[in-house]
């Protein structure tokens, strides 16, 4: 695994444009491009993307942290379920004067068929969480004990599912009812009890390190033999709620180590005498928000890779 990035490591890379290999889609945060037919380089941008809108500006570093995140969990969690990841070096199938673009920020990955749900796993009571469960009592169809606050960790971690969203749409939450009728009842009980069995691990090594992972974000895909296969980022400051342990307090908004600075900012921030209604174009970052953002995702990556 390559050094951590560093404050100012190098120019931040918004997009990625390599000539030697064909561009599958760019995405709010990576480029896929086709590698033969039966592998792809993922290369993640600095991009930054809050309520499922790209921001103007990139994050210094943060492609590199995502990266390198996402192949320590792959690895520590590998015993559970297959991923994607082929192994081979990206920069084997680049050339010479790309391999710049792609160094530390990708991952040459097997192609898959995506499941059209994201696996998100909940183990404290945050975000669009609290909000259902203040309304309803439940979130995404679970329901939960009352007098649960916010930041509240729940009895059990609990699956709450999401359709994926076409870029510039947003997510949408759904019951566990939802997801079984759109990939069948037998694999959507499949991936439930995978994501939480990732979660239960990750949340517990985490702890260790003095970070609570509060909810999280899986993609799961299935190759030619219809293997269940665990795909795209997993357990980073893009896909998951990191809050340092010792800062923790129930009944608040915890500091967290991700982009939650970049949606506090924009929940507050006005254009022109009214708040942004969370449609493109974004407001712009302030430099502050993005060197707080940039830091956290660093703390983020140091707390587990030494």
């Amino acid at each position: 695994m390559s050094a951590l990035p560093q404050n100012g490591d190098d120019a931040p890379l918004f997009e990625s444009h390599l000539q030697s290999l064909p561009l599958i889609a760019r995405g709010k945060v990576r480029e896929n491009y086709a590698v033969g037919n039966d592998r792809m380089l993922m290369v993640a941008s600095d991009r930054l993307s809050a309520f499922d809108v790209v921001m103007s500006e990139a994050i210094p570093g943060k492609g590199r942290v995502l990266t390198q995140m996402a192949l320590f969990w792959f690895a520590r969690l590998g015993h559970i379920v297959p991923n994607h990841l082929t192994g081979d070096d990206p920069e084997s199938v680049v050339a010479a004067d790309e391999r710049a673009q792609v160094r530390g920020r990708s991952m040459l990955v097997r192609r898959l068929k995506p499941l059209p749900i994201e696996a998100v796993v909940r183990g404290y009571l945050a975000g669009s969480g609290w909000k259902e469960y203040q309304q309803s009592g439940a979130v995404c169809g679970v329901m939960l004990p009352p007098g649960l606050r916010n930041a509240s960790k729940l009895p059990a971690p609990i699956f709450t599912p999401a359709t994926k969203a076409a870029m510039g749409d947003h997510d949408e939450n759904i019951d566990f009812e939802r997801a079984a009728d759109i990939v069948g009842a037998d694999l959507a009980t499949k991936v439930r009890d995978i994501a939480i069995r990732l979660y239960s691990e990750a949340a517990a090594f985490a702890l260790t390190r003095g970070i609570v992972i509060a909810d999280t974000k899986f993609e799961f895909g299935l190759d030619d033999a219809g293997t269940l296969t665990l795909m795209d980022e997993v357990l980073t400051p893009d896909s998951s709620r990191f809050w340092p342990a010792a800062s923790y307090v129930e009944g608040t908004n915890p500091p967290s180590l991700d982009k939650q600075a970049v949606r506090d900012w924009l929940e507050r921030v006005e254009i022109d005498g009214k708040p942004w209604n969370k449609r493109a174009p974004a407001p712009r970052l302030s430099a502050e928000v993005i060197a707080q953002t940039a830091a956290g995702y660093r703390a983020a990556l140091r707390a587990f890779v030494d």
